[in-house]
């Protein structure tokens, strides 16, 4: 695999940089049954990847409307990391939807 021009913050392995891009195609490809397939298996091999939580997060947020379910997934990435922004805003966002703040 090529040199990453970036820091890998997660310790990710090559094949997890593999699936994640996967995941991303999938989305943007609109087959978020095959993304969150592919995501959910990635989660159970490593259940507090930041990365895999916050995809999850914003698929269920923004393409499935899952709002409780999507705040569920930044609630976890903000146990690993409580100074995310982008978690936080993320789940800011999602819990207006479900009545929570």
């Amino acid at each position: 695999m090529a040199e990453r021009a970036w820091e890998n913050t997660y310790n990710l392995s090559d094949e997890q940089f593999e699936q994640l891009e996967a995941a991303e195609v999938l989305m943007e490809g609109m087959d978020l049954s095959g993304a969150e397939r592919l995501l959910l298996s990635m989660l159970e091999q490593a259940e507090d990847c930041v990365p895999v939580l916050s995809n999850l997060g914003y698929l269920y947020g923004k393409h499935l409307s899952e709002f409780e379910t999507a705040v569920e997934y930044y609630d976890r990435v903000l146990e690993i990391e409580p100074d995310n922004p982008w978690a936080r805003d993320a789940r800011r966002r999602y819990s207006r939807y479900i009545g929570r703040d």
